[in-house]
Protein backbone atom coordinates (compact mmCIF):
# COMPACT_ATOMS: atom_id res chain seq x y z
CA UNK A 1 0.00 0.00 0.00
CA UNK A 2 1.14 3.43 -1.27
CA UNK A 3 1.69 5.60 2.05
CA UNK A 4 0.48 9.37 2.06
CA UNK A 5 1.68 11.87 4.43
CA UNK A 6 -0.25 14.11 6.13
CA UNK A 7 0.54 16.81 3.57
CA UNK A 8 -1.05 14.78 1.00
CA UNK A 9 -4.03 13.81 2.61
CA UNK A 10 -4.53 17.61 3.34
CA UNK A 11 -3.73 18.52 -0.27
CA UNK A 12 -6.37 15.86 -1.85
CA UNK A 13 -5.31 12.76 -3.52
CA UNK A 14 -8.88 10.63 -3.10
CA UNK A 15 -8.64 9.10 0.29
CA UNK A 16 -11.54 7.36 1.12
CA UNK A 17 -12.73 9.08 4.90
CA UNK A 18 -12.43 7.04 7.51
CA UNK A 19 -14.98 5.42 9.50
CA UNK A 20 -16.49 7.98 12.08
CA UNK A 21 -16.71 7.14 15.73
CA UNK A 22 -20.58 7.13 17.02
CA UNK A 23 -21.79 10.56 17.14
CA UNK A 24 -22.78 9.88 20.39
CA UNK A 25 -19.65 8.95 22.05
CA UNK A 26 -19.19 12.08 24.04
CA UNK A 27 -22.84 12.53 24.80
CA UNK A 28 -22.37 9.50 26.74
CA UNK A 29 -24.04 9.40 30.01
CA UNK A 30 -22.14 8.93 33.53
CA UNK A 31 -23.45 6.71 36.25
CA UNK A 32 -22.44 6.04 39.26
CA UNK A 33 -18.69 4.25 39.33
CA UNK A 34 -19.57 0.67 39.46
CA UNK A 35 -16.25 -1.00 40.16
CA UNK A 36 -13.10 -0.41 43.05
CA UNK A 37 -9.71 1.05 42.27
CA UNK A 38 -7.85 -1.68 39.96
CA UNK A 39 -8.04 -3.21 37.34
CA UNK A 40 -10.43 -4.36 35.26
CA UNK A 41 -11.26 -6.76 31.92
CA UNK A 42 -12.73 -4.20 29.08
CA UNK A 43 -15.49 -7.09 28.70
CA UNK A 44 -15.72 -6.31 24.63
CA UNK A 45 -14.19 -9.08 22.92
CA UNK A 46 -13.25 -12.97 23.15
CA UNK A 47 -9.72 -13.75 22.56
CA UNK A 48 -8.64 -9.87 21.77
CA UNK A 49 -9.92 -7.31 24.38
CA UNK A 50 -7.92 -5.35 26.47
CA UNK A 51 -8.09 -3.63 30.10
CA UNK A 52 -9.30 -0.68 32.02
CA UNK A 53 -7.82 0.93 35.07
CA UNK A 54 -8.99 2.62 37.60
CA UNK A 55 -6.63 4.51 39.80
CA UNK A 56 -5.88 4.49 43.42
CA UNK A 57 -8.49 6.80 45.41
CA UNK A 58 -10.59 7.60 41.68
CA UNK A 59 -14.38 7.91 42.99
CA UNK A 60 -17.13 9.35 41.62
CA UNK A 61 -16.80 12.58 42.84
CA UNK A 62 -14.06 14.25 40.62
CA UNK A 63 -13.64 13.56 36.79
CA UNK A 64 -10.01 12.29 35.56
CA UNK A 65 -8.20 12.46 32.20
CA UNK A 66 -8.73 8.72 30.47
CA UNK A 67 -5.58 7.92 28.55
CA UNK A 68 -6.54 5.29 25.73
CA UNK A 69 -2.92 3.69 24.90
CA UNK A 70 -2.60 1.21 22.21
CA UNK A 71 0.51 -1.67 22.29
CA UNK A 72 2.92 -2.10 19.39
CA UNK A 73 2.99 -5.14 17.00
CA UNK A 74 2.17 -8.31 18.11
CA UNK A 75 2.00 -6.87 21.52
CA UNK A 76 -1.51 -6.83 23.72
CA UNK A 77 -2.95 -5.12 26.60
CA UNK A 78 -0.59 -6.64 29.29
CA UNK A 79 2.05 -4.13 28.31
CA UNK A 80 -0.26 -1.49 29.74
CA UNK A 81 0.29 -2.55 33.37
CA UNK A 82 3.79 -1.04 33.94
CA UNK A 83 2.09 1.91 33.34
CA UNK A 84 -0.46 2.07 36.24
CA UNK A 85 1.91 3.58 39.22
CA UNK A 86 1.74 6.62 36.51
CA UNK A 87 -1.84 6.46 36.25
CA UNK A 88 -1.81 5.80 40.19
CA UNK A 89 0.33 9.13 40.85
CA UNK A 90 -1.57 11.40 38.26
CA UNK A 91 -4.89 9.89 38.64
CA UNK A 92 -5.59 9.02 35.02
CA UNK A 93 -8.10 6.21 33.90
CA UNK A 94 -6.34 4.07 31.61
CA UNK A 95 -8.16 2.07 28.63
CA UNK A 96 -5.88 -0.62 27.05
CA UNK A 97 -7.48 -1.93 23.68
CA UNK A 98 -6.08 -4.92 22.08
CA UNK A 99 -5.91 -4.89 18.18
CA UNK A 100 -8.14 -7.35 16.58
CA UNK A 101 -5.01 -8.59 14.30
CA UNK A 102 -2.64 -10.07 16.90
CA UNK A 103 -0.46 -8.76 14.47
CA UNK A 104 -0.79 -5.08 14.62
CA UNK A 105 -3.79 -2.24 14.09
CA UNK A 106 -5.94 -2.54 10.83
CA UNK A 107 -4.48 0.71 9.31
CA UNK A 108 -0.67 -0.74 9.02
CA UNK A 109 -2.60 -4.05 6.78
CA UNK A 110 -4.29 -2.14 4.72
CA UNK A 111 -6.85 0.74 6.53
CA UNK A 112 -9.23 1.14 8.78
CA UNK A 113 -11.85 -0.65 10.00
CA UNK A 114 -12.59 -3.18 12.77
CA UNK A 115 -9.85 -1.59 15.45
CA UNK A 116 -11.63 1.96 15.06
CA UNK A 117 -14.47 0.74 15.56
CA UNK A 118 -13.14 -1.60 18.90
CA UNK A 119 -11.58 1.75 20.41
CA UNK A 120 -15.15 3.79 19.69
CA UNK A 121 -17.39 0.78 21.47
CA UNK A 122 -14.35 0.20 24.07
CA UNK A 123 -14.86 4.30 24.95
CA UNK A 124 -18.34 4.32 24.82
CA UNK A 125 -18.47 2.05 27.27
CA UNK A 126 -16.32 3.53 29.30
CA UNK A 127 -17.89 7.12 28.82
CA UNK A 128 -20.73 5.77 30.11
CA UNK A 129 -19.75 3.80 33.53
CA UNK A 130 -16.90 6.00 34.83
CA UNK A 131 -16.64 10.17 35.45
CA UNK A 132 -14.46 11.05 32.76
CA UNK A 133 -12.85 14.67 32.05
CA UNK A 134 -14.37 14.87 28.93
CA UNK A 135 -11.75 17.69 27.82
CA UNK A 136 -8.53 15.23 28.33
CA UNK A 137 -9.24 12.47 26.30
CA UNK A 138 -5.95 11.51 25.12
CA UNK A 139 -5.13 8.30 22.46
CA UNK A 140 -1.89 7.28 22.69
CA UNK A 141 0.44 4.47 21.54
CA UNK A 142 4.04 2.73 21.15
CA UNK A 143 5.57 1.94 17.65
CA UNK A 144 3.20 0.87 15.43
CA UNK A 145 0.92 1.67 18.14
CA UNK A 146 1.78 5.27 17.83
CA UNK A 147 1.52 5.62 14.52
CA UNK A 148 -2.00 4.35 15.09
CA UNK A 149 -2.41 6.88 17.09
CA UNK A 150 -1.36 9.73 15.16
CA UNK A 151 -3.38 8.48 12.29
CA UNK A 152 -6.59 7.84 13.87
CA UNK A 153 -6.37 10.85 16.59
CA UNK A 154 -5.88 13.70 13.99
CA UNK A 155 -8.76 12.45 11.96
CA UNK A 156 -10.93 12.09 14.79
CA UNK A 157 -9.62 15.52 16.63
CA UNK A 158 -12.93 16.88 17.96
CA UNK A 159 -13.17 13.62 20.25
CA UNK A 160 -9.18 13.18 21.34
CA UNK A 161 -7.94 16.14 23.01
CA UNK A 162 -4.69 14.88 23.11
CA UNK A 163 -2.31 12.21 21.39
CA UNK A 164 1.00 10.90 22.42
CA UNK A 165 3.36 9.01 20.19
CA UNK A 166 6.48 7.03 21.62
CA UNK A 167 8.39 6.48 18.16
CA UNK A 168 6.25 6.73 15.65
CA UNK A 169 7.14 5.92 11.71
CA UNK A 170 4.49 7.95 10.12
CA UNK A 171 1.05 9.70 9.90
CA UNK A 172 -1.64 8.19 7.95
CA UNK A 173 -4.96 9.91 8.66
CA UNK A 174 -7.69 10.09 6.28
CA UNK A 175 -9.04 13.09 7.21
CA UNK A 176 -8.46 15.82 9.53
CA UNK A 177 -10.49 16.99 12.51
CA UNK A 178 -10.09 19.84 15.19
CA UNK A 179 -6.06 20.36 16.07
CA UNK A 180 -5.38 18.00 19.02
CA UNK A 181 -2.21 18.83 21.23
CA UNK A 182 0.50 16.15 20.29
CA UNK A 183 2.95 14.79 22.11
CA UNK A 184 5.94 12.68 20.86
CA UNK A 185 9.05 11.14 21.31
CA UNK A 186 11.71 9.16 19.44
CA UNK A 187 15.42 8.00 20.27
CA UNK A 188 17.85 8.99 18.45
CA UNK A 189 19.61 5.77 18.06
CA UNK A 190 16.31 3.97 16.72
CA UNK A 191 17.09 1.16 14.51
CA UNK A 192 13.92 0.21 14.02
CA UNK A 193 12.23 3.40 13.11
CA UNK A 194 15.42 5.50 12.08
CA UNK A 195 14.32 9.39 13.67
CA UNK A 196 15.43 11.54 10.83
CA UNK A 197 12.55 9.82 8.41
CA UNK A 198 10.60 9.30 11.25
CA UNK A 199 10.29 11.06 14.44
CA UNK A 200 11.66 14.24 13.36
CA UNK A 201 10.01 14.17 9.30
CA UNK A 202 6.28 13.43 11.17
CA UNK A 203 7.27 16.53 13.30
CA UNK A 204 8.25 18.75 11.00
CA UNK A 205 5.58 17.69 9.01
CA UNK A 206 3.09 18.58 12.26
CA UNK A 207 4.48 21.85 13.13
CA UNK A 208 4.03 23.13 9.44
CA UNK A 209 0.39 22.23 9.58
CA UNK A 210 0.43 24.22 13.05
CA UNK A 211 -0.17 21.57 15.54
CA UNK A 212 0.71 22.22 18.63
CA UNK A 213 3.55 19.42 19.16
CA UNK A 214 5.67 18.89 22.00
CA UNK A 215 8.57 16.76 20.79
CA UNK A 216 11.15 14.73 23.12
CA UNK A 217 14.22 13.59 21.89
CA UNK A 218 16.14 11.05 24.26
CA UNK A 219 19.52 8.74 23.73
CA UNK A 220 18.34 5.55 23.48
CA UNK A 221 16.90 2.95 20.70
CA UNK A 222 13.52 1.56 19.66
CA UNK A 223 12.26 2.04 23.60
CA UNK A 224 9.98 4.18 25.66
CA UNK A 225 12.09 5.39 28.52
CA UNK A 226 10.36 5.50 31.58
CA UNK A 227 11.07 9.04 32.19
CA UNK A 228 9.67 9.94 28.72
CA UNK A 229 6.14 8.25 29.64
CA UNK A 230 6.10 10.04 32.85
CA UNK A 231 6.70 13.59 31.08
CA UNK A 232 3.43 12.66 28.63
CA UNK A 233 1.05 11.88 31.58
CA UNK A 234 2.42 15.18 33.14
CA UNK A 235 1.92 17.03 29.93
CA UNK A 236 -1.47 15.60 29.78
CA UNK A 237 -2.53 16.38 33.40
CA UNK A 238 -1.20 19.86 32.74
CA UNK A 239 -1.09 20.98 29.00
Amino acid sequence: MKRRTLLGVLAGGGIACLRPFAQDLLRAQDSVLPSAPGEHPLGLGSDRDGLIYLPRGYTSAARAPLLVFLHGAGGNAMGARSRYDLADEYGVVLLAPESRDERTWDELLGGFGPDEEFIGAAMKRLLASYPIDRSRLALAGVSDGATYALSLGIGNGDIFSHLIAFSPAFVLPSRVRGKPKIFISHGTHDEVMPIDTTGRDVVRRLKALGYDVTYEEFDGGHTVPDGVVRKAVGWLTKS
